[in-house]
């Protein structure tokens, strides 16, 4: 299922079932897993593990060297979970000396002409639709969606299950069950379609919405919101993930309701 115009390093590693089509050139110390399907005009470079049951279409580059000048050469990956696809002219590089990887988890769908740099941390079941472009070093939780044309700023977290408008800008970190969009990046409610859809019951996006709506739409100091959560939101596993999120954000969290 290898293509006699394909172009595979004796050095790479392939699983049962991989086909590769013309004119893709896969480099050495690549692994890719069964079943998975590279299209025509794919180019993975060394240092790339790719997981099983995945499909690349033409245009994508995996595995470059990171397009920054603190990069000295150091063996860094690229690590791609099982069953995600990755679409045309998609780029994606590899780690540096920060985190020695980038990586993408499970079931994700990276859209045309998306850029993922170098140290990014993509969760399972990540949407990031066409053109949006993520600078060194990202968090995106599982779940999470990114609409087309956004950009985000190195070393931004995304929440689980948070939802990006087009072609927004993220400049501080995104808490996790919440839409975001206009600019300056600003909470535009609970992605609760999103959340029911996934299983997540009435009463539970119910606690995420009051749990918000005291931090964003009854407050507007982040400090003043958070105790009033604790004081008044009755303790749980959702209001632990969110108050974590909050408290440990190093680059602080998007706004609220202007």
């Amino acid at each position: 299922m290898i293509s006699s115009q394909a172009v595979v390093s004796l050095k790479a590693s392939l699983g049962e079932n991989v086909q590769i089509d013309p004119f893709s050139s896969i480099h050495d110390d690549v692994i890719i897993g069964e079943g998975t399907h590279i299209h025509s005009n794919v180019t993975i470079y060394p240092g790339t593990r790719i997981g099983n049951n995945c499909e690349i279409f033409p245009g994508a580059v995996i595995g470059v060297i990171p397009q920054d000048l603190k990069f000295e050469g150091e063996y860094t990956t690229v690590e791609i979970g099982d069953n995600t696809k990755i679409r045309e002219c998609v780029t994606i590089h590899r780690g540096t000396k920060d985190r020695m990887k980038t990586s993408i988890g499970s079931n994700c769908l990276l859209m045309t002409y998306v850029h993922i740099a170098h140290d990014c941390k993509i969760g399972d079941n990540v949407i990031l639709a066409s053109y949006t472009g993520l600078s060194g070093h990202v968090i995106i939780d599982d779940y999470a969606i990114l609409e087309g044309k956004v950009a985000a700023q190195q070393f931004v977290h995304i929440g689980k299950h948070a939802f990006i408008g087009g072609a927004s800008l993220i400049r501080k970190d995104v808490p996790p069950y919440i839409k975001a969009a206009r600019e300056p990046l600003t909470f535009a409610g609970v992605n609760s379609v999103g959340l029911r859809r996934r299983g997540f019951t009435d009463e539970q996006v119910r606690e995420i919405e009051d749990i918000y709506r005291v931090l964003y739409v009854q407050n507007s100091n982040v400090s003043t919101g958070i105790s009033l959560i604790k004081s008044s939101i009755i303790d749980s596993d959702i209001r632990k993930e969110i108050l974590s999120f909050v408290e440990n954000s190093d680059k602080g969290i998007i706004r609220g309701i202007i």
